[in-house]
């Protein structure tokens, strides 16, 4: 399956990066060779494959958050570090764009 130019930019439109004709180009080509290898694999007989699934024994390796005391003094002079402090609480850059 080969990809077209428009297919392309409208691929790059969706991941919202803008490319050169140049990269266009280099895309085209790249993004073509791994559908055609898709279309390879999709080929391949699996039919008489058994499929094993691991739901047992799984463990969460995680470490709990922890709250660690510091004196007075510390707690201070780690506040007036932090920029954009209203009070106690520190603001931070937005996690999420607003709609």
């Amino acid at each position: 399956m080969s990809l077209t130019r428009e297919e392309v930019r409208h691929i790059a439109g969706l991941a919202k990066i803008t490319l050169t004709p140049d990269e266009e180009e280099v895309f085209v080509n790249q993004l073509s060779s791994i559908l055609e290898y898709v279309k390879q694999l999709e080929e391949v007989d699996t039919s008489g494959l058994v499929y094993g699934y691991q739901v047992e024994g799984l463990e969460n390796i995680q470490d709990p958050d922890t709250v660690l005391q510091t004196d007075e003094e510390t707690r201070k002079r780690l506040l007036t570090l932090m920029p954009g402090r209203i009070g106690d609480l520190l603001k931070v850059k937005k996690v999420f764009e607003d709609k």
